[in-house]
């Protein structure tokens, strides 16, 4: 019964990947522009995904609102909307780009940056651009989110890209790059509406390219602080500890049209999921050359811990589901 069961999955894995259309951007069922993903699984066992929003023609990454996205098998997307907008703050107007999310206290989380305020490339010394790090809280992943504290968690004197990290012991962490493109960590306070002491630059090990979009994550008893090298390439540093010192491993996946990246990585369903997103070729008659769109790989490890180089694909991941059936008749 078990070798029947087994090589009916294969088969059905085989036969599915052959007719499974290209995934790669996601399907989230309309045109929408989404870039940032943030991926999480929460208690109903379904994958999220919160993400920033490019608005049609904007100027210099002007960005209003944060969506949220789910799905039980990566291919099958349900849009829930915005699930906080700029316009809900009372300390920034502009620049809702790239957020993350966590769940404590019987409440999920979002963070993300805002800000207020014109950068100006010809004229730096002119520039107001500011931007600050934020948290809202929500009784449901699919909000809406809520900004109790009424202002920034951070605001010295700039910070942006978010990530927050649950580890076992149930404390949080937030990091986040600075002016400098340099990486900060912090502890989250019990009630995830402040931090405990202050942020401190962490210790890279001697190796500090230009960096944004920190991700953190953990496997077996080994920390993960992965993010786009020199703001493109994705490369990744190991550590026994959340807050370093972090040993740099190198890229796993290359640039991409010279062009900005962020991702998250993310456990489901026994699988190991890169979510990342993809600039892609606009219509000629769009006033942008490229749009930015979330995207989807497999990732996989050695026997060593390190990460195997990731290629971007077409087909991404649209045979999840026929991987989880092969996995589960296996277990059978």
């Amino acid at each position: 019964m078990k070798i029947n069961k087994l090589h009916t999955a294969l088969l059905a894995l085989m036969l599915g990947s052959s007719a499974t259309q290209a995934q790669n951007p996601l399907n989230f069922g309309s045109d929408i522009k989404t870039a940032d993903p943030s991926g999480h699984v929460w208690q109903d066992g379904k994958m999220y995904l919160y993400t920033s929003h490019d608005e049609e023609c904007q100027e210099d990454f002007w960005m209003k609102n944060w969506h949220v996205f789910s799905s039980k098998d990566l291919v099958n997307w349900q849009d829930h909307g915005a699930v906080l907008s700029v316009d809900d703050l009372s300390w920034a107007d502009n620049y809702a780009w790239a957020p993350d999310a966590a769940y404590k206290n019987g409440k999920y989380y979002l963070v993300f940056p805002a800000g207020t305020g014109h950068k100006d490339r010809v004229n730096p010394e002119k520039s107001t651009k500011w931007m600050g790090i934020g948290i809202a809280e929500s009784d449901s992943p699919t909000g809406p989110f809520k900004d109790v504290i009424g202002g920034p968690l951070w605001r010295k004197p700039y910070a942006n890209d978010p990530a927050l990290f649950m580890d076992d012991d149930g404390k949080a962490y937030l990091y986040f790059h600075g002016t400098k493109f340099d990486y900060y960590v912090v502890e989250m306070a019990d009630d995830m509406r402040s931090i405990k002491g202050d942020f401190h630059k962490m210790d890279m090990g001697g190796y500090e390219p230009k960096m944004e979009g920190p991700w953190v994550f953990k496997r077996g008893d080994k920390y993960y602080f992965t993010m786009p090298e020199n703001n493109r390439a994705l490369a990744y540093y190991m550590s026994d500890s959340p807050k370093g010192p972090w040993e740099y491993k190198g890229i796993f996946m290359d640039e991409e049209h010279n062009a900005n990246n962020h991702h998250s990585i993310v456990e489901y369903k026994g699988q190991w999921i890169l979510f990342y997103h993809r600039w892609l070729e606009s219509d000629p008659s769009s006033c942008e050359k490229r749009q930015r769109h979330s995207a989807a790989e497999y990732l996989y490890f050695n026997d060593d811990g390190t990460i195997q180089k990731v290629e971007r694909t077409e087909k991404g991941v649209s045979d999840f589901p026929e991987r989880v059936k092969a996995v589960n008749a296996r277990k059978d």
